[in-house]
């Protein structure tokens, strides 16, 4: 009896569980189970995806932001390298235009203007003037007496600009023009007595004879001129030889003609008796140095077409720079909304 009955259970055991395993349609369709199932993967699949990807897209916005902060701090560098370059080129074009540079060039001529030779001998007495040519000076005939001259001489008295009513007396001679043939001007002068404890005579040039001449007021003229031009000695018992070199200056507004030298000194041997020698004579020579003519010029090197295209530059680089400004902040502005209406929707999916 008791095998009977347990055999029976079993068998309805058995049963039962046949019937959960094996019931009608298990095999029918064995992918539905992994239909259910792969929804559920691919939420989990999104889920994970979405819990992922705000620190990439927070990382990207932080590398964009990033790189248009360092633009924008190189385009402000170029900014102020542009701004510092137009007020270098600005400051050297007042540098230059205040102060022009000197040029120097020489012109060869065939003859100059005759100059004027002003002289003063004070209580000399001019004893002889005479041209010669080639540096030829005959040698001298009874020194200390007068003697013919063939040069052009005025004599011209005027009161002086530094003396208080004081009258001078000039002897103006035309001086020598043909520098070609080394023309010169050999003048003797012979003073008796004197009570200076220096004798010597004063000279003055200028640049032309003719101006002279054609002067109405030849006092005034001489005033002017000793004014403005220096003046030169040579002293008794030598022979001056004085070598002329003509300067022009051309200035902004006006034109300056200025006389350079170069003096040699030689002892005059005096052979006369000496009941003669109490006339102490005086020698001078008048020549051009050379047949060229100084001229200098000031010259404004500041160019103005070079700076205008300088600051044309600079200021098309401040407005490219300005511009790339704005469209830098306006793409800011448009990804700071971007990011903000993402993490709403975000925001929004999670409640």
């Amino acid at each position: 009896m008791l095998g009977k009955e347990n055999r029976r259970s079993y068998q309805e055991f058995n049963d039962d569980e046949n019937e959960d395993t094996q019931s009608p349609g298990f095999f029918d369709n064995p992918t539905a189970e992994l239909d259910r199932d792969e929804p559920k993967s691919r939420v989990s699949q999104e889920d994970d995806t979405r819990e992922n990807s705000p620190p990439v897209r927070f990382s990207k916005a932080c590398l964009k932001n990033f790189f248009t902060v360092v633009l924008i701090f190189i385009y402000l560098l170029l900014t102020g390298v542009a701004v510092f370059l137009a007020y270098q080129t600005i400051s050297d074009f007042l540098e230059r235009f205040h102060h022009p540079v000197m040029s120097v060039t020489y012109k060869e001529v065939d003859s100059f203007s005759p100059p004027g030779i002003a002289l003063f001998p004070g209580k000399a007495q001019l004893l002889s003037c005479r041209h010669h040519y080639h540096d030829n000076i005959p040698p001298l005939v009874d020194p200390g007496k007068h003697q013919e001259g063939d040069c052009v001489i005025n004599d011209v008295t005027y009161i002086g600009p530094f003396t208080n009513q004081t009258e001078k007396r000039a002897l103006v001679v035309r001086g020598p023009s043909d520098v070609r043939n080394k023309e010169l001007i050999f003048m003797q002068f012979s003073l008796n007595e004197t009570e200076e404890d220096f004798s010597a005579i004063s000279y003055m040039l200028f640049a032309n004879f003719s101006d002279l001449i054609e002067s109405a007021n030849k006092s005034g003229f001489m005033r002017d001129c000793e004014s403005n031009y220096s003046m030169w000695t040579f002293s008794g018992g030598f022979r001056t030889w004085v070598k002329m070199s003509l300067v022009r200056t051309s200035g902004k507004n006006n034109e300056a003609v200025e006389f350079r030298q170069e003096s040699a000194v030689v002892k005059f041997n005096d052979k006369r008796p000496a009941s003669e020698k109490n006339n102490e004579l005086f020698f001078a020579v008048f020549e051009w140095r050379d047949p060229f003519m100084q001229d200098i010029r000031l010259i404004v090197t500041a160019n103005p077409w070079n700076s205008v295209a300088i600051l044309c530059g600079v200021f098309m680089a401040l407005f490219k720079a300005a511009n790339f400004a704005k469209l830098t902040i306006q793409w800011i502005i448009r990804m700071r909304k971007r990011h903000l209406r993402n993490k709403a929707r975000e925001l929004n999916q999670i409640t």
